[in-house]
């Protein structure tokens, strides 16, 4: 493959009547003249956060001071834990917050010092639209204030046990503590800080959203956002945030933010809206699928990391089955490349989805999920989940005609996994439908037949 980058332009064009539009979504707006000398630094790299400050090395606090060097001290980066043994102008130094003549710069001010504006206001409420229980205003340096808000969103977390095979047991967190991470370090990095406002946490069981000051970069879109290379809007700001292991790859974390949500059993998708005047990121909480988590973590490591992969795998557990084309806004990628991860994924040594019969033979076939997945997944698809009244039907209509039914008679019946015919099977014992017939007492060999409550034959009346 050969890929050709054309760079942006940097001047900005107006129309005849000396308007200068914009497109936000799918609407055009006019820029007003401060938003395009904006546009017109964005392009040509101009680095507010670059920029030598007001404040001096007596301006940091020995609590903001101390707490980045724990926080360095405990990074499984060894390149890390060796900033944490600098004093305070070297470390500043390395991190890059200070110019060659010792001044502090702006990305230093913001990490390391009170500048007297809110960085982040924290919200919880009960229920999406209810009024805050709690609201937390972080005027402090931008490190403690990110360190703050992670610990507010983590003690009101809920986590859901999820088994899988081998006894090891997950916690599936209602919101995961990466694609959270991701959210609120892209959100401070990001925004504009030549704009008012906080960036605003909105906290309840049911959403998590992140609200920065600021378009979205120019060049990048919610369409686009996933694969766009890295383009911060602060570069010093993110590379020292990276430094001091924030995120690992800042600039880089919307696909991180995706992948764990998925990972997570959830059936929502981040949503990132843009505007004139923000960026919004919304995560949903909830209860986890439980059998998305537990089939993902069971997918070999380079799988599991994959965001495609997992990207492809939300899209059939909607959807029967999907091509290339119709995945290209969700993967953000070109069909051939798009079509190059599918066959990964049919292939033997994965074997996770398969060219359904009436494509298999076509160019750009239509892939599903393949039948041991289908079974894994269960009811976890709504294309496959049945009604009690159909699984009724379908055992007692087996039991009149043969007599008995077993474990094993469910799975390949109803196409179901293991363990969800055993819960199929208990149901029924409780409701008295079924009861055990034969001596063996385990395994899928059990053999049922008719209880006390067997729905009668209908008798023909003429």
């Amino acid at each position: 493959m050969l890929l050709i980058d054309v760079p942006e332009g940097i001047e900005v064009y107006a129309d005849p009547k000396g308007r200068a539009p914009r497109r936000i979504g799918t609407e055009c707006h006019s820029m007003s003249p401060g938003e395009q000398a904006q546009l017109v630094d964005e392009r040509r790299g101009f680095d507010w956060s670059s920029q030598p400050g007001a404040m001096g090395l007596g301006d940091i606090s020995e609590l903001t001071l101390a707490t980045t060097k724990d926080l360095l001290a405990k990074s499984s980066d060894p390149a890390r834990r060796d900033l944490a043994r600098l004093e305070k102008r070297r470390l500043l130094s390395a991190l890059g917050v200070l110019s060659p003549r010792g001044v502090l710069l702006r990305a230093g001010e913001l990490l390391f010092c009170s500048t007297g504006r809110l960085a982040i206001l924290y919200q919880f409420r009960q229920t999406p639209g209810g009024e805050p229980r709690a609201v937390e205003r972080l005027d402090t340096p931008l490190i403690l204030a990110l360190v703050r808000s992670l610990d507010l969103v983590q003690a009101r977390r809920n986590v859901t046990p999820v088994t899988i095979p081998g006894g090891q047991q997950l916690s599936i967190e209602d919101y995961p503590e990466l694609a959270v991470r991701e959210a609120l370090v892209n959100g401070v990095v990001h925004r504009d800080w030549r704009m008012q406002g906080p960036v605003v946490v909105d906290h309840s069981p049911e959403v998590l959203v992140v609200t920065s000051p600021g378009p979205l970069v120019s060049g990048v879109t919610p369409e686009n956002i996933i694969t766009h290379p890295s383009k911060p809007r602060n570069p010093l700001l993110a590379k020292a945030m990276r430094n001091l292991g924030f995120a690992e790859e800042v600039g880089r974390g919307i696909d991180r933010m995706f992948r764990e949500t998925i990972r997570a059993g959830r059936r929502t998708l981040p949503r990132i809206e843009g505007t004139m005047d923000s960026v919004r990121v919304t995560l949903t909480g909830g209860s986890p699928d439980g059998r998305i988590a537990r089939f993902v973590a069971q997918l070999p490591a380079d799988e599991r990391e994959d965001t495609d992969t997992l990207l492809i795998l939300f899209a059939l557990s909607n959807k029967t089955s999907v091509d290339a084309a119709l995945l290209m806004p969700l993967l953000q990628k070109s069909q051939p490349e798009i079509e190059t991860t599918l066959r990964r994924l049919a292939s033997d040594e994965v074997g996770i989805i398969e060219p359904t019969r009436a494509t298999a033979r076509r160019s750009h076939p239509r892939y599903q999920l393949r039948g041991e997945v289908l079974r894994a997944l269960g009811p976890a698809l709504p294309y496959q989940r049945r009604t009690t009244d159909d699984i009724d039907r379908k055992v007692v209509s087996h039991v009149r005609e043969y007599g008995k039914i077993t474990n094993r008679t469910i799975q390949n019946l109803l196409d179901v996994s293991l363990s969800r015919a055993r819960d199929i099977l208990v149901d029924l014992i409780n409701r008295e439908i079924l009861i055990k017939t034969s001596e063996q007492q385990r395994g899928p060999g059990v053999e049922y037949g008719p209880g006390r409550r067997f729905p009668p034959r209908r008798s023909r009346t003429r």
